[in-house]
């Protein structure tokens, strides 16, 4: 997908410059060429020299040399790319490109440009939040600019929240997912993954036992077909691929509100392990031992978003596609819940103990249509993402 693509690397002033190293290497392992920009921030933290020798070419960094406009003027240079890529993308940076500054090199190729521009955001989480930050990065999302990250992590300055630079692997699946033009280009996929928390009180909760693994290489895979893809995603260990916009929730209710927020779409995938129920009338302070013995919880379902979506008659998805984890009777349960959901669609896998499914690193799956059966070997997830994908894509011909 990366061979012989080329991308115009901007690299920003910040201590998560360091990572831009280990993206060059990457991409060019991938068979990219890589035109570095180092900012004169960016060059406080890791050499021309060192970024020279990894993109294996001559590093650009002064808007006024004149060598540089001979042979390549800085108009040439924003507009011979495949893609502009800003990692670490500052604060400051972005609010140049918010407000049309162009005053150094890279902020005159990124206003001089009409190559599409994905930013990898990096900055202490206090300006990251800042309404100042917010409000560029929502005029920077109006103007058509893609974003990787920020995540949620512990940051140089000793601050957690968000802020923190994507992971390099993500960076170059939202590359991938920027150049990609495959059999779902121009359709948008709306994908649920991960499990729900249930507040039980501030420090307890009910869940599944969902790592979010199966969901995450579904979304990565759907990208990578060119699909325009919304990933909304309870609090899952494994984190989200670059490349897909992702919606984060807690509960079964904040999901089908972000499910709802999301339509319309071609297709919608319900891979999120939802919890079948809630605690009502939740504490909102912690639920002390004590005489009083062991607290009664009452329970209330919570909403069916499968179903819902299934049922709607305007703005259902072309294609609808739901999850059955189940530990006896597998296709039997999974073929009465397609009927019962009214969805398209269902995988249906064995997640009982014994088969190590359920958190690991493989899954065997069977795929129940309006035409029957189809059972699939024990792969890997992200093969069965694969097939999963190439499979909707078929569907959405």
């Amino acid at each position: 997908m990366l061979a012989s693509r080329r991308i115009l690397l901007i690299v920003g002033g910040g201590i998560a410059a360091y990572k831009a190293l280990d993206l060059i290497r990457r991409l060019r392992e991938r068979g990219a060429e890589v035109v570095p920009v180092l900012t004169r921030g960016g060059a406080e933290f890791v050499t021309p020299l060192s970024v020279s020798a990894l993109a294996g070419r001559k590093v650009f960094s002064d808007l006024f040399d004149l060598t540089d406009e001979a042979e390549m003027g800085h108009i040439e240079l924003s507009r011979s790319a495949d893609l502009i890529v800003v990692a670490p993308a500052t604060a400051d940076l972005m609010a140049k490109m918010a407000h049309g500054h162009a005053d150094d090199l890279a902020s005159t190729l990124l206003l001089a440009t009409d190559t599409p521009v994905l930013l990898a955001p990096a900055m202490n989480v206090r300006m990251w939040q800042h309404p100042a930050t917010q409000r560029n990065i929502a005029t920077l999302k109006a103007d058509g600019i893609g974003f990787v990250g920020p995540d949620v992590g512990d940051m140089a300055c000793g601050e957690h929240g968000p802020g923190r630079l994507a992971e390099v692997p993500q960076i170059v699946d939202a590359i991938g997912a920027a150049l990609a033009d495959g059999p779902l280009a121009g359709r948008r996929v709306l994908l649920t993954s991960g499990p729900t928390h249930e507040p039980i009180d501030p420090v307890r909760y009910i869940a599944n036992r969902s790592s979010g693994a199966q969901g995450a290489a579904i979304a990565r895979e759907l990208a990578a077909l060119g699909a325009e893809v919304v990933f909304v995603t309870g609090p899952a260990t494994v984190p989200p691929p670059g490349g897909v916009e992702v919606i984060r929730v807690e509960t079964a209710q904040e999901m089908l509100a972000a499910v709802e927020g999301a339509l319309p779409a071609d297709a919608a995938i319900f891979a999120a392990a939802v919890a079948d129920w809630r605690v009502v009338g939740a504490s909102t302070r912690k639920i002390k031992k004590g005489a009083g013995g062991t607290p009664a919880l009452e329970f209330a379902e919570n909403p069916d978003i499968l179903a819902t979506v299934s049922a709607m008659e305007a703005g259902r998805p072309r294609l609808v596609v739901g999850f059955a984890a189940e530990t006896c009777d597998v296709i039997g349960h999974a073929t009465a819940k397609r009927a019962r959901k009214g969805c398209d669609w269902i995988v249906a896998n064995d997640v009982s103990h014994a088969t190590g499914i359920m958190g690991g690193t493989e899954n065997a799956v069977t795929l129940i249509t309006g035409d029957g059966e189809e059972e699939w070997p024990r792969m890997g997830k992200r093969e069965v993402a694969r097939k999963l994908a190439e499979r909707v894509a078929r569907a959405l011909a």
